[in-house]
């Protein structure tokens, strides 16, 4: 038991952002690492040549199982689904494949795939898992797996952002867009969205958010100010990183409200992402360790 515990929280950060890249939930990947390691105490590892190898492998096949029936609560969800942001820590943002792969706009885009398609994609395009790994972990043929992969990462590069600015110009951009916020400045917000800017909101039925997503960098600079005159309590936009990624943690009279996570794309914002559903807030308070390794 003691070996197992050893192996398993050395690996446990790494299992964890396997399963919630798959997932886009907090909640559910820590619910599938206790079922890993309900199963991982019953093998003998003394038998077992790759620990790593082996806990991704029960991970991955518990995450599956998990996001098939996710896939039917989203279909119920009332408005726009987002992932679950996690406040996390500047080493992240440092690795910029490990951003990318948990960014709002790529993981949106994964929730276009099929639950192995995403599986296949995560594990090698993200986590460099080899295909009789993966074949293994998702019970294919290598020839299966090679075409699967071929398929999602198609399918994911025709729809990722274009274009990626670097750390300086998207602080830049989002203090920009944090001043013409808290000024109330139209053209100053105009300025820094994009003419094809898209904002997505998650209320999760709990909190008043848009039935659809708002496009356009005057009707979502107009919902902003429009929204913002209406209200009667001191709100304040804080920069943070949330994903890896520049983010607002926004605040009425010091409690939070939502975050919102940003998409640039060359020094503009192409994306906003807001997210108000309170049980998707739960890790905006503490930092969670996110690892490639």
């Amino acid at each position: 038991m003691e070996a197992a515990t050893e192996a398993f929280l050395a690996h446990r950060n790494l299992l964890f952002t396997v399963a919630y890249e798959m997932l886009g939930s907090a909640a559910d990947a820590e619910d599938v690492l206790q079922e890993t390691w309900l199963r991982w105490i019953k093998v003998d590892i003394a038998q077992v040549f790759d620990q790593r190898a082996y806990l991704v492998r029960i991970t991955t096949r518990r995450a599956l199982d998990r996001l098939r029936s996710l896939k039917r609560r989203k279909e119920a969800y009332v408005g726009p689904w987002l992932p679950e942001p996690l406040l996390t820590t500047p080493d992240v943002a440092e690795d910029a494949e490990l951003a990318e792969s948990l960014s709002m706009a790529l993981m949106l885009v994964l929730e276009t795939l099929s639950p192995t398609e995403r599986a296949v994609f995560v594990l090698r395009e993200v986590f460099e898992v080899s295909y009789e790994e993966i074949a293994d972990a998702v019970d294919k043929n290598l020839a299966a797996v090679r075409q699967i992969a071929h398929r999602a990462r198609r399918h994911v590069d025709a729809r990722r952002p274009r274009e990626a600015v670097s750390p300086s110009q998207a602080r830049a951009a989002l203090a920009s867009f944090q001043r013409a916020l808290e000024t109330r400045d139209l053209q100053g917000l105009l300025d820094v969205l994009a003419p094809e800017v898209v904002l997505v909101s998650d209320g999760g039925g709990v909190k008043q958010a848009s039935p659809r997503p708002i496009i356009g960098a005057d009707k979502v600079a107009r919902f902003y100010l429009g929204g913002s005159a209406k209200l009667e309590a001191a709100i304040t936009w804080d920069a943070t990183l949330v994903n890896g990624n520049p983010a607002l943690v926004v605040r009425m009279d010091g409690e939070i409200d939502g975050v919102m996570a940003i998409q640039f794309e060359d020094t503009r914002i192409t994306g906003l992402y807001y997210v108000r559903n309170p049980q998707k807030l739960t890790r905006v308070a503490s930092e969670t360790p996110l690892t490639l390794r």
